[in-house]
């Protein structure tokens, strides 16, 4: 029986070649915790320094027939830990740039929307406000667009306060059953 730890890593790389997998678990248990360590101290987190070595690992019995060792093992273990954390930190950066912009576009998407909807909104209350009898539309205009007040509007068009109070009142019935209760709602809140 072969004692495979005493086994050279050139003679463990011919035998893991030759589909052995008794070398691949004595490969594995030589060079994991040196991985380990040398993975963890580049990217500080003890799960991805462990999922980086397990990844190279895995892709090492997967592909132990066709590899080419152009170096001896423990090069070729290094060089690939490596390059793995490399591609992992850039897809950390890119994930983190995207992650920073997603809420810029988010907000800016959502602000848009709102801004246009609102438009829509207002152009159709405008419509509709338009469409009011002309005295009725003056003074409802008077009393939300310039905000005076009910005896300043009397005054203004010489007829009681209690008459600008009936136009008012009278305007936003009409603008509610036109309008339905939450474009009323809407306009009762942004005309505040």
């Amino acid at each position: 029986m072969i004692s495979y730890n005493s086994l050279s890593d050139s003679e463990l790389t011919n035998l893991l070649k030759s589909d052995d997998s008794l070398a691949f678990a004595e490969i594995y248990d030589r060079y994991f915790g040196l991985l380990y360590v040398h993975a963890f101290n580049r990217v500080r987190d003890k799960e991805e320094a462990k999922d980086v070595v397990q990844e190279l690992f895995t892709f090492l019995w997967a592909n132990h027939a066709t590899i080419e060792f152009k170096t001896n093992l423990s090069n070729y273990l290094y060089t690939a830990t490596r390059n793995r954390i490399l591609n992992l930190i850039g897809r950390k950066q890119i994930h983190e740039r995207y992650r920073l912009k997603l809420p810029e576009y988010i907000i800016t998407s959502g602000l848009t929307d709102h801004l246009v909807r609102e438009r829509q909104l207002a152009e159709i209350i405008e419509k509709e406000v338009q469409a009011l009898p002309p005295k009725m539309r003056a003074v409802f205009e008077m009393s939300r667009k310039y905000h005076m007040t009910y005896k300043e509007i009397a005054e203004q068009l010489d007829i009681t306060e209690q008459s600008v109070r009936s136009h008012v009142k009278n305007a936003l019935k009409i603008l509610r059953v036109k309008l339905g209760i939450i474009a009323f709602l809407a306009f009762i809140l942004l005309n505040k």
